[in-house]
């Protein structure tokens, strides 16, 4: 079926903006600016940056509410009978799910900070495994053959794009005075990350679904309480020294007025930041868009185009060089998602072994009926 010109806006709109989340972050983590204490250095605030993905979530609910106004004004004035309404909740129902997401983002912030933007879109694809093993234990479900080969491929992936990034050997490492052992660091960070998430979607499967909250508001609640929430707790890491861990004035934990600061003496950070808050609202709209007026099976190929996209403009920036190994890596994570949700590759193998059958099945009756003919014409010869 083809594509209506709004389908086409949607998907284009969702990798674009998926993109420019990535790499708005990274491009932020990559600026220099004098702090407060006069010295020029990395921006290194991802405690900040994850309350401003935060707003960008929470802005999600504002377009929910305006809409629900919007469609409340149009039934008073053409009453329709909504079939299926939505059940009241209570808000605080999506606190665990943004605590979760509060604490899996900061952590894949600090892990984007350390390793490469390709690396860090690709490694969120071990989600995946975390998701189906919670499952079992919390949701009862039953792994089926495919999903675990799915798995497995998808840890052979993984597994790859590690060995990648510990091969890399280019003049971007010594531009960001990275090291070895620091991308390994911001690997692990990132699929550990991975645990919370798949924690979080567990938890929303298991409470939320059962309130047929809409996708927005879902998303536009949790990241109320997740910019609330994370947004208190920088008071608190601001006394909180971390010693080398940290690159900011004073090296607190979270530093904001050393953030503003670096702003302020470098304007490509505000453009950066403002990028991620807007473009994250336009992700997650696009997102759920695309999965209503096509399905989860096209979110998920334009999630991995996004990955894509990432990759090779990580490449034209110079922010890494090619690897073979990364791009090997990729494509089995690819193939791994698509084993694991049952889509491309197993309907293809079902389609060709029913095609087979159905063939096999053509000849037999062919050959039957060549036996027939042949008996007709025995017995006619006979008569």
């Amino acid at each position: 079926m083809a594509w209506t010109s709004y389908q086409v806006i949607l998907g284009v709109v969702m990798v674009v903006t998926g993109s420019i989340n990535t790499l708005s972050t990274k491009w932020a983590d990559n600026q220099k600016a004098l702090n407060l204490d006069k010295d020029y250095k990395k921006f290194d605030h991802p405690f900040l940056q994850a309350v401003g993905m935060f707003i960008g979530e929470f802005s999600c609910l504002i377009v929910y509410l305006i809409s629900r106004c919007i469609s409340r004004s149009r039934q008073q004035e053409h009453p329709v009978l909504d079939e299926n309404p939505p059940r009241k909740f209570n808000p605080f129902v999506f606190l665990p799910a943004a605590l979760c997401d509060m604490c899996g983002t900061s952590i894949m912030y600090i892990g984007l900070n350390l390793t490469f933007a390709s690396s860090f879109q690709m490694l969120r694809g071990s989600v995946i495994i975390f998701t189906a093993l919670l499952s079992v234990a919390f949701l009862g479900r039953i792994i089926k053959r495919h999903m675990w080969i799915g798995m497995f491929t998808v840890m052979v992936g993984l597994v790859l794009v590690g060995l990648s990034d510990i091969l890399f050997k280019s003049s971007s490492e010594q531009q960001q005075n990275t090291n070895t052992n620091g991308v390994i660091a911001g690997d692990l960070l990132i699929i550990m990350a991975q645990i919370i998430a798949a924690v979080q979607m567990v938890y929303e499967e298991r409470f939320v679904t059962r309130y047929n909250v809409h996708p927005l508001a879902a998303v536009g609640w949790e990241g109320f309480w997740g910019a609330l929430s994370l947004g208190l707790l920088l008071i608190p890491f601001y006394y909180i020294h971390a010693g080398n861990f940290s690159n900011t004035a004073g090296h607190r934990l979270e530093n904001v007025p050393d953030a503003f600061e670096q702003m302020k003496n470098n304007h490509i950070i505000i453009i950066a930041t403002a990028g991620n808050i807007v473009s994250i609202a336009f992700f997650n709209f696009a997102g759920i868009s695309v999965t209503k007026e096509l399905s989860a099976t096209t979110r998920m190929v334009l999630d991995s185009v996004r990955t894509l996209v990432i990759w090779m403009f990580s490449l034209a920036v110079k922010w890494q060089d090619f690897q073979w190994l990364q791009i090997v890596g990729f494509l089995f994570l690819v193939i791994g998602m698509s084993l694991y949700n049952d889509i491309i590759i197993m309907p293809l193998v079902r389609r060709y072994k029913e095609g087979k059958q159905l063939t096999e099945q053509d000849r037999h009756n062919s050959r039957a009926d060549e036996r027939e003919e042949e008996r007709q014409r025995l017995l006619g010869s006979v008569n």
